[in-house]
């Protein structure tokens, strides 16, 4: 069984490193080959030569594709590389390496598809986002239940397992833009199935989120039109 983390990274020079020896450190269940490989999706910091220098593995984009275009490369890459499970692990640091076995195990036993490492279904993160952004979840998380018939209470968490099916699906066809939310959507319309995972998540190590509460509104109004449009178009697939 070989695993890869998928580790997209823009502008992250404060929390790349801190962010792969996490990786380095946990105990590897010896059921599985874990690997990990950063995107770095066109960063103007100094992520790439930070990358180079500790001789991380590393793919570097020339032009900055967005969270979208980061993913995908890396499901392109895992899948080209005979990978049975890809998880994404944002660069931030904010998802906490030790709940990756966690997240594999529905998997590797069959119980699921694709796993989410959720804030919500267990209260063990004192990290919180803003007021307005865990509204603009719960509105996501409504329309997705509204579209679908399946509660998914973290719907942007970028702490996620999937088996080779999806990556299949995914490493073909994957949003741009705020990716998440869409891709539940097209998993759960073509009989996938999900397991949310509680898992602690913690403030960014450094840097700052480009999401600002503005952006929020948008992101809200934005994804909440791509989520109907994907469901109407996996409908019609069917």
């Amino acid at each position: 069984m070989k695993v890869l983390v998928i580790i997209p990274a823009y502008n992250e020079e404060e929390n790349i490193l801190k962010t792969c020896q996490s990786l380095k450190n946990i105990d590897k269940n010896k059921n599985y080959q874990l690997d990990y490989i950063v995107i770095n999706d066109g960063s103007t910091d100094n992520t790439k030569k930070l990358c180079e220098e500790n001789k991380l593995p590393v793919i570097n984009l020339i032009h900055n594709l967005g969270i979208g275009g980061a993913v995908q490369t890396g499901y392109i890459y895992a899948l080209k590389n005979n990978y049975d499970i890809a998880i994404q692990f944002d660069g931030d640091g904010q998802h906490d390496a030790s709940f990756i076995d966690d997240l594999l195990k529905p998997i590797i036993n069959a119980e699921c598809d694709m796993t989410i490492g959720s804030r919500y279904i267990a209260n063990l993160s004192d990290f919180k986002s803003t007021k307005i952004r865990r509204v603009g979840i719960k509105f996501l998380s409504s329309i997705i239940k509204l579209t679908t018939k399946k509660k998914i209470y973290d719907v942007t968490s970028g702490f996620r397992a999937i088996n080779k099916d999806i990556l299949k699906l995914f490493a073909n066809d994957y949003p741009n833009d705020y990716p998440e939310p869409e891709t539940i959507v097209m998993a759960l319309k073509r009989g996938y199935k999900i397991k949310e995972i509680p898992v602690k998540m913690y403030e960014r190590l450094g840097g700052k989120s480009s999401i600002t509460p503005f952006k929020s509104i948008y992101y809200m109004l934005k994804v909440s039109y791509a989520i109907i449009v994907r469901s109407i178009i996996e409908r019609k697939e069917k």
